[in-house]
């Protein structure tokens, strides 16, 4: 049986240089949150998430990492040529987006056993387009399976929980036309990973009642609309956070479609294996130690605002 570990963490504003090149309405955007953002801070970033990065999979790196707030492919390339090892050669997935603050969904893989053999993103447009829900298809080399990975980076909680609902609820929809579209094309036993930030909880309904995921794995066999199995109640259950304002949430989740389950299934996840990474240096009074940015809330001995939470895929 091969295995495969797979993480999502959100990077927290993985900006490139201040001075890098950048359209002018960015540049008025974001030039108060880059001030200050120079070479000694951004290798100091980069630092810092590549230990944790190097960490995960008992020290042997991931072989997928999907990633949320990257402005760019060039400051990706930067981190994973810190994270490259001699067992491993990574590659990136990522498509730029009209998101207001330039901040993109990507995706990390292992070369040496995945090739990319789809890709394309959808942006969430509300008055005008925002952050992209991007799609990936990766074949596993050793066995030709095919694996489609959904990274998501949903509309904040600006202005309110409620208030910005709506905003979650577009993108919710969006996932399930994805979903739905994909189970069309590729057919109904296609295993599916959805993953992301998604500002809300798994039992908030943008969640359950638009992206039609559930806790219960037995209501995706005969949904007539397809459903996702959402691997984080668990998680939930035992009081578990990705991220902390005030009180701990699980905005981080994964979520898989039904060719995970069942006897058909060409590849498989335990639901023991899904898991929030929590390294000690990474952690203060069991909350994620935030870097910030030189203009705001700045700790060079930070590293995001938000845990990973990794599985482990069986084949």
């Amino acid at each position: 049986m091969s295995e495969y570990y797979v993480a999502w963490w959100n990077l927290e504003n993985l900006f490139d240089l201040e001075t890098a090149l950048r359209s002018d309405k960015l540049k008025r955007t974001i030039q108060k949150e880059l001030k200050g953002w120079d070479q000694n801070i951004l290798n100091n970033k980069l630092s810092q998430l590549s230990k944790i990065i190097l960490q995960m999979n008992e020290q042997k790196g991931p072989d997928i990492l999907g990633v949320c707030e990257v402005e760019s492919k060039s400051v990706l390339k930067k981190l994973v040529d810190k994270i490259n090892t001699p067992q491993r050669k990574y590659s990136i997935a990522h498509e730029d987006t009209n998101d207001g603050r330039g901040i993109d969904v990507a995706f990390i893989y292992d070369s040496n056993k995945f090739v990319v053999k789809r890709q394309f993103s959808q942006w969430i447009v509300r008055r005008n387009a925002t952050r992209d829900i991007f799609q990936v298809n990766l074949k596993i080399k050793r066995t030709n399976t095919e694996l489609v990975l959904v990274g998501n980076h949903w509309p904040a909680r600006i202005g309110g929980v409620y208030e910005s609902e709506p905003y979650r609820i577009i993108a919710a929809e969006t996932l399930s036309y994805f979903h739905q579209r994909i189970a069309e094309e590729m057919g109904k036993d296609t295993p599916i990973l959805i993953m992301g930030d998604f500002n809300d909880e798994p039992f908030n309904r943008s969640v359950t009642d638009y992206a039609l995921s559930t806790n219960k794995s037995d209501k995706l066999k005969k949904a007539r609309n397809p459903k996702l199995f959402n691997l984080m109640w668990k998680l939930l259950a035992q009081g578990e956070a990705t991220h902390y304002y005030t009180d701990g949430e699980i905005l981080d989740q994964f979520m898989i479609s039904k060719g995970f389950l069942f006897n058909n299934s060409k590849l498989s996840i335990n639901n023991e294996s899904v898991k929030i990474e929590k390294f000690p240096e990474m952690t203060k009074n069991g909350k994620p130690q935030r870097f910030g940015r030189p203009a705001k809330n700045y700790n060079e001995n930070g590293f995001s605002d938000h845990f990973p939470i990794s599985l482990i895929i069986h084949r």
